[in-house]
């Protein structure tokens, strides 16, 4: 059927087997466009669905057309003002995000946040998850005064809804972070780096790539600052994890190996 089709599917891209997910994707579009109709919503599920995967796989060109499409429907059949319907805006603003093409992409951020906010409510997971895309977008575009706000309110949005020591939480807190230091605000950033690790070492164990992204994090920014035997230990607990979870050949893990390479070089340097 197209529903365990595509569930194997969405198994196969969690575990970064794209190349066997494409067909059971195809497959359970066309079964759903024969027995339910082109203009279905679970037919837009399936074009969202492989959009997605196509974007994952980086083949951004395919993505488009599914995620126009997908949303067309969802606005045809569900409403313009319905949930479905902005999830489907924020997923094509994260494509465009993606491409580089932050003007296509704040529109779609700020309608999908205006119909979350009137349709789940100012203060629901889903409006912070908009929130915080939005956010991210404006670090991009080197926004940063526009971006810190919105990253505030998301991450009281989740502290309030999913309690102080939530994975999502510590997801804001690490956003919130990381745009401290694009802003050259180290003193501000810390702190609530150190406070993400401890939630993910806490909630998710301490050999998760989560909590390898935070040791890899809080390495840079003591680099950064010329705290090189300190950034030494975190990134090297970092690239350990790495290579156990992710293996020597990912992109992660060799980005994490750069720096590791970077910082033991400053140190040497000393």
């Amino acid at each position: 059927t197209a529903t365990s089709l595509n569930n194997l599917a969405l198994l196969y891209e969690s575990m970064g087997r794209y190349e066997a997910a494409e067909p059971l994707y195809l497959e359970a579009m066309e079964i759903r466009k024969e027995q339910l109709g082109d203009r279905h919503p679970s037919t837009a599920t399936s074009l969202n669905n492989l959009a997605e995967l196509y974007e994952s796989m980086g083949r951004y060109e395919a993505a488009e057309p599914l995620y126009l499409e997908a949303m067309e429907i969802w606005k045809e059949q569900l409403g313009d003002r319905h949930p479905d319907t902005a999830a489907s805006l924020n997923n094509l603003a994260e494509l465009y995000r993606s491409m580089g093409r932050y003007e296509a992409a704040e529109p779609l951020y700020l309608e999908a946040i205006s119909i979350s906010k009137e349709q789940l409510g100012d203060r629901h997971p889903d409006t912070a998850t908009s929130l915080n895309n939005l956010a991210s977008l404006y670090v991009l575009m080197g926004r940063y005064e526009s971006a810190e706000p919105l990253l505030i309110e998301a991450m009281e949005i989740w502290k309030e809804q999913l309690g102080d020591r939530h994975p999502d939480t510590a997801t804001s807190l690490n956003n919130l972070a990381l745009l401290y230091e694009s802003m050259g605000r180290y003193e501000s950033a810390e702190p609530l780096l150190i406070e993400a690790m401890e939630i993910r070492k806490e909630q998710l164990g301490d050999r998760h790539p989560d909590t390898a992204g935070s040791l890899f994090n809080l390495a840079a920014l003591y680099h950064k600052t010329h705290q090189n035997q300190k950034a030494l230990l975190f990134i090297q607990e970092a690239v350990q994890i790495y290579i156990q979870t992710l293996g020597n050949e990912h992109q992660t893990t060799q980005d994490a190996n750069s720096w590791l390479q970077a910082i033991q070089q400053a140190i040497s340097n000393q």
